[in-house]
């Protein structure tokens, strides 16, 4: 079992950045892939970026790449990901999701992922 907990999250000003944390639990967290997704009201929980198991590999949206990166800390068991130059269009409630397996990826799919946290708002005002 993993379990994830969302911090950092906020309102800010557009332009502004927020570094989003995500707090895992569980003894294969660092042999599974980790991904951020997003979700704003009426529209589908959206991928944001994805990250391998030994960080030597990430995926990002297109609507985030270049602005947001994403990051992990496979000894003190974190995620993170570090988002510059925020716009209103970023508004949504952010999820730390944990992939399914150790084995395999497919970064952009939220169905392979197995374990979420309870997400964080991030609210991105002009």
């Amino acid at each position: 079992q993993v379990q994830l907990v969302e911090s950092g999250g906020g309102s800010v000003q557009a332009g502004d950045s927020l570094r989003l944390s995500c707090a895992a639990s569980g003894r294969t967290f660092g042999s599974r892939a980790m991904g951020w997704f997003r979700q704003a009201p009426g529209k589908e929980r959206e991928f944001v970026a994805g990250i391998s198991s030994s960080a030597d590999d990430t995926y990002y949206s297109d609507s985030v790449k270049g602005r947001f990166t994403i990051s992990r800390d496979n000894a003190k068991n974190m995620v993170y990901l570090q988002m510059n130059s925020l716009k209103p269009e970023d508004t949504a409630v952010y999820y730390c999701a944990a992939y399914r397996s150790s084995t395999g990826w497919f970064p952009k799919a939220p169905n392979e992922y197995a374990y979420w946290g309870q997400g964080t708002q991030v609210t991105v005002s002009s």
